[in-house]
């Protein structure tokens, strides 16, 4: 059985980081180990959150796996809170890559052209330090801009736009880059990919629901990190990721009581399961 590592925070209400990766990626026939790096009572769209760091504890682990003879076939990045956080994990990076393991980096920052609260330029500039060593990243627009320090564009832009962009990021380090929340056209969105070793791109779109909800993007990593451990070209794995992601928001607007903080991608799970047989 293939085993995938994730690294981000635990979010103990909310359908985010942890608490969505674990049970997708699991779902796909996959071992998921976990490396928290933080707990919190509910994600932070909820007023008045409690929070725990683990960064004193996340050394700790991957010395103990090291010692164990633990690999991982990928390793998935999430959230991280701190420089020293960014620090561990690309020092963890360091002991468990192989020549046959992925190295996944999902820059959670921002997005709609500005960063979360608590980040700044100096963390983004550090974060793209961190896709240096990564196999793929996958940044929405507001995370590339900030990361290659070029002014953010909500639309009107182009595919030439695109694709430099995703040629830049790959100029950090990373082999392959997707962006996601990419639309050229009223009514779809999806993502845009880039294979720096072959130079092809790929694209992948749906309609765009008239919808939003928090969390969407963990859906999406979680997804395609798992889709290509299991050995999918990166061109499927996008569309899986994406069709599993809009197909999790469906159901969530089928439910007339769902809850306001994430969407229903449990009962979208089916789904996934005969998608990855296929």
């Amino acid at each position: 059985m293939k085993r995938i590592l994730t690294i981000q925070d635990i979010s103990c209400v909310g359908k985010c980081s942890l608490t969505v990766a674990l049970p997708i990626i699991s779902a796909m026939g996959i071992e998921t180990a976990v490396m928290p790096t933080a707990v919190l009572s509910t994600h932070t769209a909820f007023k008045g959150f409690t929070f725990r760091d683990l960064t004193d504890d996340m050394t700790q682990i991957a010395n103990h796996w090291n010692e164990q003879k633990i690999g991982f076939d990928a390793i998935y990045t999430g959230y991280l809170g701190s420089f020293e956080q960014i620090d561990i994990v690309s020092n963890l990076f360091k002991q468990f890559k192989t020549e046959n393991n992925l190295i996944i980096v999902d820059p959670v920052m921002g997005d709609n052209g500005k960063l979360y609260p608590g980040f700044d330029n100096a963390f983004a500039k550090r974060m793209a330090k961190l896709c240096e060593n990564a196999d793929i990243i996958v940044p929405n627009l507001t995370e590339a801009s900030f990361m290659l320090g070029i002014p953010y564009l909500a639309n009107g832009y182009t595919h030439e736009y695109i694709e430099d962009l995703l040629i830049k990021l790959t100029n950090l380090g990373a082999k392959k880059a997707v962006l996601t929340g990419v639309s050229f056209k009223h009514g779809e969105l999806g993502v845009y990919g880039y294979d720096s070793a072959t130079k092809e791109f790929f694209s992948y779109y749906r309609e765009q629901l008239p919808f939003s909800f928090h969390c969407t993007g963990d859906v999406f990593a979680s997804t395609l990190c798992g889709a290509l451990t299991l050995g999918n070209k990166l061109n499927k794995a996008l569309e899986i990721a994406v069709d599993y992601t809009v197909q999790s928001i469906s159901k969530t607007i089928e439910n007339t009581e769902h809850n306001w903080y994430g969407v229903d991608f449990e009962s979208a799970i089916p789904y996934l399961v005969n998608r990855i047989k296929g």
